[in-house]
């Protein structure tokens, strides 16, 4: 599968302490309708790790349910391979086109032990991997050398890079192969990710404004820049309020000011302050949102 476009890391609405699923299917519809490429369920902005595993498989299903006719890739990474292959059990059944794998977190490995763990994982599973890179939460960063490593196996379609070192991405890019995707893993690298090659972004700014990430996306693939340029101007100032505070806190909080959900999270996460919500408001007023 070549993944390319715009994708959406969907959040998980709560509702006194349970998955509020009539929210949810209504954030889904509005991400299909709004013409997004492929839906993200159950990574980071989801907050998966505090979700069981009943919660999960439930999550999965009605996102296949409500998106048939477009990728949807699954989060299943952990810190331990086991646990990673055993979540990865528990969704197949439930009909995910790939998997969005982050690297080992805590741990710290080494970069053989990324590429070891990676390699474990993917010969586990005859479906898709998209490797995910995010040292900023994982505490250790995977090197582009790593990364093209990765992409020399089947199943490692993708890498989701959310380093925020274009220079790494850069190198990434020069060295892939031409079948393997490098999606921007922050909403405001996507220009430049874009720009100098790459496929696509699996957004957060896309749950608040679903069509202009897509009109974003959609320019850059057409390589008309001097349209990215405009869209991105305007979005600059949501892509900014979404990261005030730990993702998803602000996200939700734009949500609910949309009244799609409730800003409820799950601890260790809370509530989003006052300023996040003036945040959130005053960025989507400048969308006309």
């Amino acid at each position: 599968m070549n993944i390319k476009g715009c994708g959406t890391a969907l959040v998980t609405p709560f509702k006194d302490g349970k998955i509020d699923f009539e929210a949810y299917k209504s954030l889904v519809r509005r991400q299909i309708e709004a013409g997004v490429h492929f839906l993200v369920p159950l990574g980071t902005t989801a907050e998966t790790p505090c979700l069981d595993d009943d919660e999960k498989c439930e999550i999965l299903r009605l996102t296949k349910e409500l998106c048939p006719d477009r990728p949807v890739i699954a989060g299943a990474g952990t810190n331990s391979p086991s646990a990673t292959i055993r979540n990865i059990r528990l969704l197949e059944p439930y009909g995910p086109d790939a998997f969005l794998i982050v690297v080992p977190f805590y741990n710290k490995p080494t970069q053989d032990g990324i590429f070891e763990y990676f390699k474990t994982v993917a010969a586990a599973t005859d479906r898709d991997i998209v490797a995910y890179n995010v040292p900023g939460r994982t505490g250790v960063n995977m090197s582009a050398e790593t990364t093209l490593r990765l992409a020399e196996i089947p199943n490692i379609v993708a890498v989701k890079e959310a380093s925020g070192n274009l220079e790494q991405v850069g190198k990434i890019l020069v060295g892939k192969p031409s079948d393997f995707s490098v999606l921007s893993g922050n909403d405001d690298q996507t220009l430049q990710i874009m720009e100098a090659g790459g496929d696509g972004v699996i957004s957060v700014a896309s749950d608040i404004a679903p069509e202009l990430m897509v009109e974003l996306v959609n320019a850059l693939s057409d390589k008309d820049f001097e349209t990215a340029h405009k869209i991105n101007d305007r979005l600059d100032p949501l892509f900014r309020a979404c990261f005030v505070e730990s993702n998803p806190i602000p996200v939700k909080a734009g949500l609910n000011l949309l009244g799609l959900c409730s800003p409820e999270m799950r601890l260790p996460l809370t509530e989003a302050v006052p300023s996040t919500f003036e945040a959130m408001r005053k960025a989507m007023e400048g969308l006309g949102i």
